[in-house]
């Protein structure tokens, strides 16, 4: 049994270490982020009329629809602007 009290911590510490690398948090300075008009012209040029952003953890998140129907989410990182998170919910 002693011998298997450093591999049941491991197992523990990793399990425990997965959540925290998992979040969708933006560490970003608020000097470095670009302006809401770059995302809104970003998704324009996708084809998504946005519909909505606001900020959350240090991201942009996102609400948009397409002429399809298709709601958009998505969390962009403020610096580069690039996609973190996304769904899309066909109707």
């Amino acid at each position: 049994m002693p011998r298997l009290l450093p591999a049941i911590s491991l197992i523990f510490c990793t399990l425990g270490s997965g959540a925290a690398l998992a979040s969708q948090r933006c560490e970003v300075p608020l000097a470095d982020w670009q302006p809401r008009a770059a995302v809104e012209k970003i998704l324009e040029a996708k084809g998504w009329r946005v519909t909505r952003i606001r900020t959350k953890d240090g991201c942009y998140r996102v609400k948009a629809t397409n002429d399809k129907g298709e709601r958009y989410e998505g969390t962009l990182d403020p610096a580069t602007l690039r996609v973190v998170k996304e769904e899309i919910e066909r109707d």
